[in-house]
């Protein structure tokens, strides 16, 4: 009894090379995380979060966000705590809640002062997110 060793043809009659296969699936996982990358707007490079311990989280939503500098900025633009309430405004009469996201290197009385302008305008709770450190003491 004789065994022939198999050869993988395509239509043509070439030989198929199994590389492409895997090329092809690496290709696809590329093109998978260039999507999933653009599903959430990402929050300002620059910013470094506060870190926290022991507390309940979610994932920040749509956030206003303030750099170390104390300059705010919401999906990339600059503004002022003023222009970001009548943003948010639009459509809806009052602005219930806000999540601010600070720069760990933001001052605290900066961080107070935004929080009290913001609340002076109107938003009635104001949330700081901050990154959970995974490290422990």
């Amino acid at each position: 009894m004789r065994i022939e060793a198999t050869d993988h043809h395509d239509a043509a009659g070439r030989r198929s090379e199994p590389a492409i296969a895997l090329i092809n699936i690496v290709f696809l996982m590329l093109i998978f995380f260039l999507v999933a990358a653009q599903v959430a707007p990402p929050l300002d490079g620059d910013v470094a979060l506060v870190s926290t311990r022991d507390l309940d989280s979610r994932e920040p939503p749509d956030a206003l966000v303030i750099a170390a500098d104390g300059q705010l900025s919401y999906r990339g633009a600059t503004l002022t705590p003023a222009q970001y309430v009548a943003l948010k405004r639009v459509g809806a009469p009052a602005l219930a809640e806000l999540r601010l996201v600070p720069d760990r290197y933001l001052s605290a009385t900066r961080l107070i002062e935004i929080g009290d302008e913001l609340r002076a305008l109107g938003v009635e709770r104001v949330f700081i997110v901050t990154e959970r450190s995974l490290a422990g003491p």
